[in-house]
């Protein structure tokens, strides 16, 4: 991976960390807890907890992959290894890091 390249990739991850903390947030701010005293029948009481079920979920898939993110972030300059695969060291292809920047592994170690 050359320069301009790092520098177009390590852009690519901050534009990705700013979304994914602003989607957070967002879903943050609607999780609030299911009072019992709100005037809502019972069945939509029922889905709003689920909803909020749902939200959580997304909210700790979300922070994990924030996690990898910052992780990568901070590999592209710092880790020589960067870009190669941990499994059996060929060079993950570009397109594959820029499908998925936090990937560690080839297609094929990947499988």
């Amino acid at each position: 991976m050359n320069e301009k390249q790092k520098n177009d990739f390590k852009e690519q991850i901050r534009k990705e960390i700013e979304s994914l903390s602003e989607t957070i947030t967002g879903l943050a701010e609607n999780t609030g807890p299911v009072e019992p005293d709100v005037a809502i029948g019972r069945l939509s009481r029922l889905d709003t907890m689920l909803n909020q079920g749902i939200n959580e979920a997304s909210i700790a898939k979300g922070r994990e992959r924030l996690r990898k993110l910052e992780a990568t972030l901070s590999r592209v300059d710092d880790d020589e290894e960067f870009g190669f695969c941990s499994e059996c060291g060929d060079p993950i292809p570009l397109a594959r890091l820029l499908a998925i920047p936090e990937c560690i592994t080839c297609v094929e170690c990947a499988e």
